[in-house]
């Protein structure tokens, strides 16, 4: 089973993502923030990643530079609210 991990510092985002993800049969791990997802990422391979930019201790732009030095073929896909 292909594995996503949704970063986001909204509850109700996180949760969103996984209840779609999951319908499409994917495993989704959820964490609040970039230091979370560095975390995780030391114990589990991602197929995929979507990240906040604007979150609080990191942003997306180094969570995503710290997570390409784990796995520079990660795919990542980057979400914003920001106009």
């Amino acid at each position: 089973m292909k594995k996503i991990l949704v970063v986001d510092d909204e509850e109700n985002i996180r949760e969103l993502y996984k209840e779609e993800f999951e319908e499409m049969g994917y495993a989704v791990t959820l964490v609040p923030d970039g230091v979370q997802a560095l975390k995780v990422m030391d114990t589990a391979k991602f197929d995929l990643v979507t990240l906040d930019m604007r979150m609080p201790d990191m942003d997306g732009i180094e969570a995503l530079r710290k997570m390409k030095e784990k796995d520079s073929t990660l795919p990542v896909i980057i979400c914003t609210a920001l106009m």
